[in-house]
């Protein structure tokens, strides 16, 4: 089971249970520090002022055991394919760059179109931009639905995904979750992957 894993994945899969862990049994730990609090946040409004390292440090907490189980399952389905596709320092660096895409966008979001005083937190961010390269990289691959159990290839799912988080962020379904974090991950996947494939193609030219 775990002889699949890469090292980033390894060192995510870890982080995330641990502190989740710590979470749960040192609550007295000022872990709303750490969560992604709105721009216009303050105590006043019963909330915590923005902190410029917010932008990371909420993909690593989680707000219930769910939360964190299927963020880990997708971490674990599909971070050592794309790890192996990008290497190490190129996933680190795709992941880091998800997640700080994701909360610009929540912050954007919750700054003009749909205001919030409540903070943001989880991986989500950053799994859906693993979910955007997965599905670029390897766009034929059977992927088996849960719920309904719908074999479909990637490419597919990853769109369809994307679409569904679209509809729910605009009209406002499932209320509590950070859709346009959701889309903003895989947003700044896509323009990565981008550069890197300009970089690539004007390495090639004569």
């Amino acid at each position: 089971m775990f002889e699949r894993l890469t090292p980033t994945v390894r060192v995510l899969l870890i982080a995330n249970v641990a502190i989740f862990a710590a979470q749960l049994y040192l609550p007295q730990l000022p872990f709303e520090l750490l969560e992604l609090w709105p721009l216009h946040s303050s105590p006043l409004t019963g909330g915590v002022p923005f902190g410029p390292w917010q932008l990371v440090t909420y993909a690593f907490l989680h707000g219930s055991p769910a939360h964190l189980f299927f963020n880990m399952f997708a971490l674990y389905m599909f971070g050592p394919d794309v790890e192996d596709l990008l290497g190490s320092k190129r996933f680190r660096i795709y992941y880091l760059a998800c997640v700080v895409g994701a909360s610009v966008s929540q912050q954007l979001v919750t700054a003009t179109i749909y205001p919030s005083t409540a903070p943001t937190l989880g991986a989500s961010g950053g799994i859906f931009g693993l979910l955007l390269c997965y599905g670029m990289a390897y766009p034929h691959r059977r992927l088996m639905l849960i719920f309904p159990p719908i074999p479909m290839p990637a490419w597919l799912f990853v769109t369809l995904y994307g679409l569904a988080e679209l509809y729910m962020g605009v009209f406002q379904s499932n209320q509590g979750v950070a859709h346009f974090a959701h889309l903003g991950g895989m947003a700044a996947g896509y323009l990565l992957i981008r550069y890197w494939r300009a970089q690539r193609l004007r390495g090639r030219r004569p």
